[in-house]
């Protein structure tokens, strides 16, 4: 990811979320990163294989019969559905006096218009293009923006869905608009072509062609934290995925989304350069978990007067632990304020948690931007992995959240 935190490694660079612009206010520095990938070629008219005996016009009717599109007809019908995300967050760097400054990075994304209700229209982008951000903004079609908050993120499966409010939309631009027409990733074969458009580097939608070069790809992505994320099952495309693309639309050629862009790899774990690698994350295994965050209460920031705790000391899990002992991910409870939330709740050293109130925890920083949607006062369902033997147990408790100040 082209971040200033740098969030994953160089095993696999993130398609980005950020084909970022990281602003140093303390200093004023402003670094853009552009890392740049080739454009995959999509084939000409006289690439059209033809029988002899058969005209071009009978072969372009053959084409349209098996309800083939063009490259231009797949983005001009998809753009309206496609959007950038803006994002800003706040980072803390150590100066040389010792003291802790902060100053802002603002990132650049791509997100997928999949449904709407009565009062949002709602946006399935990936989960490390919002993880983190203090604001988030939308940009569409028409060029108009407007406000987003996080509806609900699946980190192990890097998803999140934000949401709109419709009164902040114009009839005019929501006139533009349209939902994804969703695909059927199962039905993808090798040498496919295939259609991605993306924020790329965030000057705003673009779109590259390619083909899908293998399917069912496993990679690894490993946050700051030393989290492994094991990414699954992914279409792999010489489309480009450039910097800004991430959780942007990959499309089949009858126009129908098939995969939302995850990240790109420019080098082996030995150092070798590659071209042309590029992974989406298969429509028909994010759809069930895009459905589950739809259905979540959209949630704003509290004030911070109003900011919550568990009454925990925690250490994210690392993917070391993960590996060697078969540890959960999650965030391991080192110890319990007495008499704390999460000591009332029933909450105990050693145990892991792994969700709060429906929303996947894989780490420390996870688990501390989920709580700042939550008031204290407001009791939540916090989903704790205890060892048992030989192996972990999945316990819900229930914890009313206790208020940040006084906890320290």
């Amino acid at each position: 990811m082209m971040s200033a935190k740098k969030k994953w490694s160089m095993l696999i660079a993130m398609a980005v979320v950020f084909g970022l612009v990281a602003g140093l206010v303390m200093f004023g520095v402003n670094t853009a990163a552009n890392h740049i990938a080739g454009t995959g070629d999509a084939p000409s008219e006289n690439d059209v294989v033809t029988d002899d005996t058969e005209d071009n016009s009978t072969a372009s009717a053959n084409i349209s019969s098996a309800g083939t599109k063009t490259p231009v007809q797949v983005a001009k019908e998809a753009m309206p559905s496609v959007v950038t995300i803006s994002t800003m967050s706040v980072e803390e760097m150590r100066n040389f006096l010792g003291g802790v400054a902060e100053y802002k990075v603002q990132g650049a994304g791509t997100g997928v218009i999949v449904g709407e209700n009565d009062t949002e229209l709602m946006i399935a982008t990936n989960n490390h293009v919002v993880e983190g951000a203090s604001t988030l903004s939308v940009g569409f079609i028409d060029n108009s923006t407007a406000s987003a908050e996080l509806k609900g993120a699946d980190p192990d499966n890097d998803l999140a869905v934000i949401a709109v409010n419709r009164s902040d939309i114009t009839d005019d631009t929501m006139s533009q608009l349209k939902i994804a027409t969703v695909g059927d990733s199962d039905e993808l074969e090798l040498g496919e072509q295939v259609v991605a458009i993306g924020n790329a580097l965030g000057y705003g939608q673009s779109v590259t062609v390619g083909w899908v070069s293998a399917l069912n790809r496993d990679i690894t992505l490993t946050d700051e934290n030393g989290v492994a994320i094991n990414s699954t099952g992914l279409i792999q495309t010489d489309a480009a995925i450039n910097p800004g693309n991430s959780g942007g639309a990959l499309l089949n050629m009858d126009g129908e989304l098939v995969g939302i862009n995850e990240a790109k790899t420019g080098t082996t774990p030995t150092g070798i350069s590659v071209d042309n690698m590029g992974f989406a994350i298969p429509i028909d295994k994010a759809e069930d978990s895009l459905k589950e965050l739809m259905s979540l209460p959209t949630r704003d920031k509290v004030d911070a007067s109003h900011a919550s705790a568990l009454g925990i000391e925690g250490q994210s899990v690392t993917s070391d632990l993960t590996q060697l002992y078969g540890i959960p991910g999650g965030v391991i409870v080192a110890s319990v304020v007495e008499n704390g939330p999460a000591d009332q709740a029933g909450i105990q050293k050693s145990d892991i948690i792994t969700e709060l109130d429906g929303r996947s925890v894989g780490n420390l920083e996870q688990l501390q931007n989920a709580l700042q949607y939550y008031a204290a006062g407001e009791t939540v369902d916090v989903v704790v992995q205890r060892l048992n033997g030989q192996s972990f147990e999945a316990q819900t408790v229930s914890v009313t959240l206790g208020a940040a100040d006084a906890a320290g």
